[in-house]
């Protein structure tokens, strides 16, 4: 099947996922679920080829950590799954509902996107994120995925596929483009005639690309060069724990921390304390010149660095004077994702809040939390950061726009 044909596909799957009950949606996720557990072993030959692949082609461990999947992996994707299906369905809601004076009756009621492209890179569970999130909020969607990922993805894709298909809802609801060639990306970013929306999930470079050469509308996703500023205030033992676990519980996703700022009547004492705390993954730091005179072993950084979303263990680190100089350095080299002040400081943490143009901004906790599990979303289609029209993770209630409904007895204007 051509890209085009799968578009017009998703186009007519996209009509009959519309007016698909909630009862008939869940039975589907249910199903998926199920084949998930019970055809891992598949899923897991298949992550094995393209884990073998990957080290083959020098690919970076904790980007080969993204690719792997794990029959616990499995179970947890399969759990998400489920607890997508336990969520309220985001379709059919009234919005608000009114009665015009000439006796029309207005509704404002939820409904779904459409058919939605998704282009994203080495992460496989996305491939069944993005399916099933999809299919809840009553959208189709073409998936797009890199080749380092394309054995898994393939497998997970067929195993979605048998399990709409019994449930009942149109195979087509879920379609996995195998071209993995720049042809097909380009090709989907050109599908307007049939894609009413198109989320690309992954690096700067993909993201870019995307919003430059699609004619698709395109919500923007993703990069996170996410900021840590531990205040003059601030208790130095917990900003380490949030800082650590920020840093290093996962680097390779977009809301690990990539930078770190430290108010200088604290620098002498905190530096070396997040230092110690870094050696367990032998964190590299680029720094400033105040930062390498406290910490001798630190690379002194350069503008690219504190730029730079390095998805490894690895940070940049300036030492400032004040929270406006915090604020100014955020606002130059933030990609808008997610920014954290450790402060107890009401009002600067308060000033902190306001200021910053992210789409999660943190008080006293890790940036690791912006996920959409985390916040209670389910799983998640990605992390938009721009303002339309979503921000922030991206879950059911973001896959929905909005139609008037409305009724009348023969009224003319």
């Amino acid at each position: 099947m051509t890209i085009n044909e799968m578009g017009a596909a998703a186009k007519q799957a996209a009509r009959s996922l519309a007016v698909a009950s909630t009862t008939q949606k869940n039975k589907a996720l249910l199903s998926i679920a199920d084949a998930l557990v019970k055809h891992a072993d598949d899923v897991l030959s298949s992550n094995e080829i393209d884990i073998s692949k990957a080290k083959e082609n020098g690919i970076a461990d904790t980007m080969v950590d993204r690719l792997r999947l794990t029959k616990e992996r499995i179970a947890d994707i399969s759990k998400a799954v489920l607890k997508v299906a336990e969520l309220d369905d985001p379709c059919g809601k009234i919005i608000e509902g009114y009665t015009r004076p000439n006796g029309l009756k207005i509704s404002k009621i939820t409904v779904p996107l459409g058919a939605i492209g998704i282009i994203f890179e080495s992460r496989p569970n996305v491939t069944v994120d993005a399916a099933v999130l999809c299919l809840k909020s009553g959208n189709a969607t073409i998936l797009r995925g890199g080749k380092e990922a394309i054995n898994s993805n393939l497998a997970l894709a067929k195993i979605m596929r048998d399990a709409i298909k019994s449930a009942g809802l149109p195979e087509n609801s879920i379609q996995l483009i195998s071209d993995t060639s720049r042809d097909s990306a380009t090709a989907l970013m050109q599908l307007d005639e049939y894609l009413d929306v198109l989320i690309p999930r992954g690096g700067a470079g993909l993201i870019k690309s995307v919003v430059k050469n699609s004619t698709v509308p395109v919500i923007e996703t993703g990069v996170g060069n996410c900021h840590v500023f531990v205040d003059e205030s601030a208790d130095l033992d917990m900003a380490v724990n949030i800082v650590d676990n920020a840093k290093t519980q996962r680097p390779s996703v977009c809301n690990a921390c990539e930078s770190l700022l430290v108010h200088s009547t604290i620098a002498n004492e905190f530096l070396p304390k997040i230092e110690n705390a870094f050696k367990s993954h032998n964190v590299k730091i680029f720094g400033c010149e105040r930062t390498c005179e406290i910490l001798p072993n630190a690379i002194l950084a350069t503008d690219e660095d504190y730029a730079t979303e390095f998805l490894d263990y690895t940070i940049s680190v300036k030492v400032v004077d004040t929270l406006n100089e915090a604020l100014d350095h955020i606002a130059r080299f933030s990609t808008g994702h997610s920014e954290c002040i450790v402060t107890r400081s009401l009002e600067n943490a308060n000033i902190f809040t306001a200021s910053v143009d992210s789409a999660a901004v943190y008080v006293n906790a890790s940036t690791r939390f912006t996920d959409g599990g985390e916040f209670g979303l389910g799983a998640e289609i990605g992390i938009s950061t721009q303002k339309l029209h979503a921000r922030g993770p991206m879950g059911l209630n973001e896959l929905t726009s909005y139609k008037y409904v409305v009724n009348g007895d023969g009224q003319i204007r």
